[in-house]
């Protein structure tokens, strides 16, 4: 299933997946995967392949039964609908009419169903946003998975500008969040999480007039992808070496970053490459300090053996 594709209307990318977890995240989109093209039909998800699709770690099925039910709570939560433009028409609607859990069956499964007057968002799509649901479900940050389904929906154009309302909306921040807050704990992981993805990603804040310049939208650009492009890697140690490849050569990252988006892609404890760096920049330095020393040493000897003759 590491060929697993992520694909459905762009309507779905201005909802806001208000308060969902990473985890809860990777249930809907796995989902999502399999919901495409299916029309309203029942569709039918063991738990050993929800699992296997969402990459869900916990073994215990009844702490599954309750992240999928929590999943599908926050999805009855979200706004689907439409309004004429004079406002006077509105309809609203849910995405799944059926969604059941069965997990006393000799093999668990959940049923799920598309409301009728969702499937426009998973079928017959005229355009669409898609990703591989494999480098979805490895980004840690809900800000990152987010940004990652937002930046994926021009990825053949390279751009995509938020204005600070929308920005602050689908990606849910907190209201209390200022500015130090955003640049540290939404910027930063979406930084790290996804310039290992995007090559030469890089985020500029367009700041207003008025006292202080206020903040008002946040620009992304990055090297646009064909349309024909491949949304799988073409090998694990290659996949990793392009990674590797961004982040050492994006200049938009500081150092600290370069080293937590290495631990990331890597899969290693955060702080451990920084400490890797820091133990040869020190035996560097330690050892131009003995070159410098034996060299002073070398001088002090040639200079005995010239006043000896």
């Amino acid at each position: 299933m590491s060929n697993e594709i992520v694909k459905y209307g762009p309507e779905l990318n201005t909802i806001p997946l208000r308060k969902f977890t990473p985890v809860e995240m990777n249930l809907f989109f796995s989902i999502i995967s399999r919901m495409r093209d299916q029309g309203n039909k029942t569709v039918r998800f063991s738990f050993d392949q929800l699992k296997e699709l969402s990459n869900y770690k916990p073994t215990a099925n009844k702490r599954f039964i309750d992240d999928v039910e929590s999943t599908y709570q926050k999805i009855l939560g979200l706004r689907f609908g439409r309004r004429s433009k004079d406002g006077l028409d509105r309809e609203m609607f849910v995405m799944f009419t059926e969604f059941e859990i069965k997990g006393n069956a000799e093999e668990p499964y959940v049923d799920i169903q598309v409301y009728p007057k969702a499937l426009h968002l998973l079928n017959e799509l005229e355009s669409w946003v898609r990703y591989a649901l494999a480098e979805f479900r490895s980004l840690r940050s809900s800000y990152a998975k987010t940004m990652f389904r937002l930046l994926k929906q021009f990825r053949t154009t390279g751009y995509a500008y938020f204005s600070i309302e929308d920005f602050n909306e689908l990606l849910d921040v907190p209201k209390s969040y200022k500015s130090s807050n955003i640049n540290q704990s939404v910027l930063g992981p979406i930084k790290e999480e996804l310039t290992p993805l995007f090559r030469g990603l890089t985020i500029r804040k367009k700041y207003g007039k008025g006292r202080g310049k206020p903040v008002i939208g946040y620009s992304f650009a990055w090297k646009p992808e064909r349309k024909d492009a491949n949304d799988f890697s073409q090998g694990k140690f290659q996949d990793e070496r392009q990674k590797l490849f961004n982040i050492q050569h994006n200049s938009e990252l500081t150092e600290q970053e370069k080293w937590r988006a290495i631990d990331k892609v890597k899969h290693l404890p955060l702080g451990t490459t920084e400490k890797q760096a820091l133990v040869e920049k020190q035996t560097e330095h330690d050892k131009k300090i003995r070159d410098q020393a034996r060299e002073e040493v070398l001088a002090e000897l040639r200079k005995g053996f010239g006043n000896n003759a």
